[in-house]
């Protein structure tokens, strides 16, 4: 059976994106990437990452009006919104434990 590929996105990828990539990389239930939808992100949203994504995983309702606002003649896979702060920075303790409590809504 194919695993879910979720696609991880917040503004910069630096912070909350990434963290959830990382942490969820050696997860066998799932294949994850991360991407960001500002401009100056470490790795920009792409039509690439559209097309490879199962679900569309953002940290604020505005990554997902963002994305569908780039993407709006594409067809986009579900897009969930976990509403995660942007305080929370990279591999934050407090960050881990929300995104391992909201992972369990998904799979």
């Amino acid at each position: 059976m194919n695993k879910p590929k979720l696609l991880f996105v917040c503004s910069q990828n630096r912070w909350r994106s990434l963290t959830a990539e990382i942490i969820f990389r050696q997860d066998n239930r799932f294949e994850v990437r991360s991407a960001g939808t500002s401009r100056g992100a470490r790795h920009v949203i792409s039509q690439k990452d559209i097309d490879w994504a199962d679900k569309i995983i953002c940290m604020e309702e505005r990554h997902k009006e963002l994305i569908k606002h780039i993407f709006k003649n594409q067809k986009l896979p579900p897009i969930i919104v976990w509403d995660i702060e942007s305080r929370l920075t990279y591999m934050d303790p407090e960050l881990i434990e929300i995104l391992k409590e909201r992972i369990e809504e998904v799979v």
